[in-house]
This record gives structure tokens, sequence and C-alpha cells, in this order.
């Protein structure tokens, strides 16, 4: 048992809670899952298929999916009746930045440390590939258990709110159209509540959803999710400052050379890691409705935060 200090400053105690373990089998369990949901490459017409498996195989360390799990077993669901909709988030994710790379958008080369999926098959199979992704999803998501308080209606409405023109595509239009001008910190937090913390948020609801979670625990998982979604993108920018593009997998420098509005362009380095930090203490505190058994949603946000050092 170690100590911990909360963030009113009393001290409690935890286990020590292994987050490369749980990351390692969360990947182990949500890839063979994936193997299992999506076509075989060999399947006509075979090269969508080989498409979407490049990029949905393409490495990461599928903190989406580990977050929906280990948002259920918070609320005391399990591992397998999250998987389904695990699966779901990352096939929405790995189409979200298929077509982020494409010329049109981010124009980006590399992606993982890998050629970026247009770069691959080029640019029609590209589009076409993250579209079949985003399909692809709700089937997937249409396969995991019903539960009392959460029918299937309410769990698509959920994906399609996430994924939609109003949250994760509102923010790549509006990441377009800030690009080569200046804008203020107000419309960067929208950019980026949208682009990366809805889908985030989406995966710790849906976690909490396939353990049938209560009104209290599905609250907490939203504050808990839309903190740590916009310090994880906060933390992006800094990267994208500090790091160079062999450490990142992709290629550095690409928002400053775009023009792109950033957290440490517009407040400065120091004040954005300051924001950062901010952020995933208010998370952690979200946390406190779960009794001890949140230790791996603190463990990958802890892990967020901690990507610059």
């Amino acid at each position: 048992m170690s100590a911990v200090k909360t963030h009113a400053g009393r001290r409690s105690t935890k286990t020590d809670f292994d987050l490369t373990g749980f990351l390692n089998q969360c990947a182990k369990d949500v890839n063979a899952a994936l193997e299992k949901f999506l076509p075989r490459a060999t399947i006509k017409p075979s090269t969508i298929h080989k498409a979407m498996r490049y990029s949905i195989f393409a490495g990461g360390k599928r903190i989406r999916p580990a977050l929906c799990i280990a948002a259920a077993e918070a609320c005391g669901g399990t591992r397998n009746a999250a998987i389904p909709f695990a699966c779901a988030v990352e096939c929405i994710h790995a189409y979200s930045l298929i077509h982020d790379d494409l010329p049109a958008m981010d124009n980006d080369d590399f992606r993982r440390g890998k050629p970026t999926n247009h770069k691959v098959f080029g640019e029609g199979i590209a589009i076409l590939a993250g579209d079949a992704l985003l399909t692809q999803a709700f089937e997937i998501a249409a396969q995991a258990a019903p539960v009392k308080r959460y029918p299937m209606q309410t769990v698509f409405k959920e994906i399609t709110h996430a994924s939609g023109s109003k949250r994760l595509i509102a923010g790549q239009v509006a990441d377009l159209e800030a690009e080569g001008r200046t804008i203020t910190e107000k419309e960067l937090k929208y950019i980026h509540e949208n682009k990366t913390s809805a889908l985030l948020t989406c995966s710790v609801r849906l976690g909490g959803m396939a353990a049938n979670c209560n009104n209290t625990q599905l609250t907490a998982l939203t504050e808990f999710g839309q903190r740590v979604g916009l310090a994880f993108q906060v933390i992006d920018d800094i990267l994208d400052v500090t790091q160079s593009s062999e450490q990142l997998g992709k290629t550095a420098g690409k928002d400053t050379a775009s023009q792109k509005a950033t957290y440490p362009s517009i407040i400065g380095l120091e004040k954005s890691r300051q924001k950062a930090q901010r952020l995933t203490n208010e998370a952690f505190k979200q946390l406190e409705v779960f009794n001890n058994r949140a230790h791996a949603l603190h463990g990958l946000a802890k892990y967020l935060l901690l990507r610059e050092k």
C-alpha cells in the first residue's frame, strides 16, 4: 500500500496499480476482438479491407479502448461487456486519423512511425477506408450485450453525437478554419473540446453504459473525460513544440509550420503545462465517487499527463 495525497490535502491509501500491464492486456484483448470484428484482408474488395486493417493495426496504445474498459470496471462492470464499445471507439478514432492526415487536411506523411494511409493506398482508398471504419463502428457496437438503463438506441445516439457535425467534425472544421489566422484561447478550447475531448469522453461514457452505471457515475465519467480529453490535446500541442519526429512517431513542428493555433502559441509553454496539470487534477477529483475502483482511470489520466516527460 502506498500513501497518496487527495485534492483536499487528506491522506489516503491505494494499492499499486500496474498501468503498463493494464494497457498491454487491454491492447491484446481489443486487438483480438478487432481481428474478429473487421473483415479479413482477403475478402473482396481486398484493397479496402487491407487499408482498413493497415490503420487499425498500425500500433498505438489503444488509449480510448482502455479508458472505455477502465470506466466499465470502475462502475462494477466486466471487460467483456465493454469490448464491443471499446472496439467501436477505436474504429472511429482510426477513421478520424486517416482523414486528418489527408493532403486536404493536415497533409501528414507519417502516423505512429509509419507512412500514413493515403501514402500507402492513395487518397481515394484512404478516404473510403476511413468511411468504412466509421460505419464498421456501429456494426461492432450493435454486438454489445443489452443493459437495462441504456438501450442500443441510446448507445447509437451517444456515438453519433460524439463523432458528428456538432462535436468531432465540428472541431475539425474549426481547426481548418483557424489555420493561418490568430484565434483566441476560447476558440482553441472549442477546437480541442470537440476534435479530441469528445471521443475520449464518449469512450468513458460508453464504458459506464456497458456496466449499466447510474446517473451519478455517468456524470462523473463525463466530467472526467472532458477534462482528461482537453489535457490530452494540450499536451499534444506541447509535444509538437518540444519533441522530435522520431520521438513523436509523426512529423514534429507541423502545427507551427502550418500556422495552426496551439496552446503554447497562445498562452505560452509553461502556462500550457500548468493548464494540463490543473485539468488532470480536476479529473482526479471526479473519480472519488467510484470508491477506490477507479485505479485504472486514475493511472490512465496520470499517464496522459506525463507523456511530455
